[in-house]
């Protein structure tokens, strides 16, 4: 009969509707065509309202909040008083006031109070005509006794100076841990920085409502500006020889703090490093504005470090690695890894998702092979624990493989996913290294920030014998010059989908997704204790 048909019709088309998924096997590379309007990576400038300071005297401003290791505590960080750029600059004192937070389960109703840390930081140069920098007072406070899945209602700030509480926010705590608890969505950004693409990167991604951002490194991209505010596209071209030092103009920090707190302040966010944090000043310190202002669940992860770290959402183990401290296997980095994937109960948190900054799976030119030492290091480790995905950025473009594993392509090999911005006003990593005349020289792949030397010519597969493939590598199944954000909905135990949203399409329209398929009884041996394969 005609209906029989039309719903053969209707389920051919609902089928081919269907995303793709990585149960099919390796999928055959796809790139996108380069398209000619790739945003407008201008810097937000200091006149623009949204990175101006729009409190006054105590009152709290760049309020954030990020998880700890499990749903039942979080952490809310704010600043209090204004930063000083000069010659001559002398600190606030962190004990002028108090870090409290009072809050509830609705907004009439904060109950509970809980106190914390200040601090303040200082970006010094010893050099005459540079401006130094001190931050306003950053306090950092953990919240505990949380309701998981439930929205929490906040106001930060000392309670005991007129003025200085902050206004109420609220957020929804993550799902209790637990094999069929899972947050609705995951936001993945990377290098962000504070440009009109940003944003547009931004409000797409509000558009989707995520119930959890990650920015896996690249954030406020303040050293690429001098001390007296002169930015450029690339420092090194413009500064390099000219400056004692690599300067910073540490108030594109506050600047990106204000323009975020609307998303921050209402939606969890974990941070990584990337190289834009690094930051070198007086006394060889670097990475001080990164681990001053964001807080990190490391104490109770166990590494104690800012840069590395795990946690816990629903069904989710999260392992965050930093590409720029030492990952070497006789770090302290490494031995915390090994530790804490010995702890992970799979039949608890059955999917096992890092994130750090440099990607060891891509295909572009621009920094082609960079992170190899990292990949030898510590790939062959998170492949015997089952690692699923992995969560890059560093291109300023987008590239999601195929299952792989040493560059093979392997079942039980993670899909490794770079994600990019035009946070910043350098170029989106346009060509690819396999594109004739494309592939960089091997003695200019490694970072001079992570050392070593790692990147040598492939000696099995289709490249064989040379440094780069002469195609898009197996190894990569979709590719695009694009600015973007994605969103990861983990489904059940075994299905997450993923999608990618480009900054030129319409709100919610996806240029990339897939069903990512865990397969634990093939891939890992016993569900509740990882094994080699």
């Amino acid at each position: 009969m005609w209906w029989r048909s039309l719903l053969l019709l209707l389920a051919a088309a609902v089928a081919a509707a269907e995303p793709a998924s990585t149960l099919t096997g390796p999928l055959q590379p796809v790139t996108v065509p380069l398209l000619e309007d790739r945003g407008h990576a201008m810097d937000l400038p200091d006149t623009d309202p949204r990175v101006q300071r729009r409190v006054t005297g105590w009152a709290p401003e760049q309020v954030t909040v990020a998880l700890s290791a499990a749903p039942t505590f979080a952490w809310v960080s704010w600043i209090t008083g204004d930063f000083q750029m000069g010659g001559a600059v002398k600190p606030l004192d962190p004990g002028t006031i108090r870090s409290v937070v009072r809050y509830g389960l609705a907004p009439d109703s904060l109950v509970r109070e809980a106190t914390g840390d200040a601090l303040v930081y200082s970006q010094l140069y010893p050099f005459e005509g540079l401006q130094n920098y001190t931050s306003g007072i950053i306090h950092h406070v953990r919240i505990q006794g949380l309701e998981p899945g439930t929205k929490c209602y906040y106001q930060c700030g000392d309670p005991a100076i007129p003025g200085a509480m902050s206004a109420v926010h609220a957020f929804r705590t993550m799902p209790a841990v637990g094999p069929r608890s899972y947050p609705g969505r995951i936001a993945v950004v990377g290098d962000l920085g504070l440009t009109y693409n940003t944003t547009s990167t931004v409000e797409h991604m509000v558009s989707n409502q995520p119930d959890l951002v990650l920015l896996v490194g690249d954030v406020s991209y303040a050293n690429l500006y001098l001390t007296n505010g002169t930015g450029t596209d690339c420092y090194s071209c413009s500064f390099a020889k000219s400056t004692p030092i690599h300067e910073t103009y540490q108030p594109r920090w506050d600047y990106w703090g204000r323009y975020m707190e609307p998303v921050t302040s209402t939606t969890p966010m974990m941070v990584v490093e990337g190289n834009h944090e690094e930051e070198p000043q007086i006394g060889n310190k670097t990475f001080v504005a990164y681990s001053s202002r964001f807080a990190f669940p490391s104490e109770e992860s166990g590494s104690f470090s800012p840069f590395y770290y795990s946690f816990d959402v629903g069904g989710i183990h999260f392992i965050m690695l930093a590409a720029y401290a030492d990952y070497s296997k006789s770090g302290s980095q490494y031995r915390w890894l090994e530790k804490d994937l010995a702890k992970v109960d799979r039949s608890v948190t059955p999917w096992l998702v890092a994130g750090w900054h440099a990607p060891w799976y891509s295909s572009y030119k621009a920094h082609y092979r960079e992170a190899e030492c990292m990949r030898v290091a510590m790939e062959e480790l998170l492949y015997s624990y089952g690692l699923d995905i992995a969560f890059t950025g560093h291109v300023h473009a987008y590239e999601r493989s195929n299952r792989v594993f040493n560059y093979t392509l392997d079942p039980c090999g993670a899909v490794h996913i770079s994600v990019g911005d035009g946070g910043n006003r350098e170029k989106m990593a346009t060509t690819h290294a396999d594109e004739p005349g494309r592939c960089p020289d091997p003695l200019s792949t490694p970072d001079p920030f992570m050392g070593g030397f790692c990147a040598v010519n492939f000696t099995s597969g289709p490249a064989a014998g040379r440094f780069c493939w002469d195609r898009q590598p197996d190894y990569s199944a979709y590719r695009e010059a694009s600015f973007g954000h994605g969103i990861l909905e983990v489904k059940n135990e075994t299905h997450a989908l993923w999608r990618w949203h480009r900054n030129q399409d319409l709100y919610r329209g996806v240029g990339d997704e897939i069903y990512i398929v865990r397969e634990p009884t093939r891939c890992l041996l016993n569900p509740s204790r990882p094994a080699y394969y």
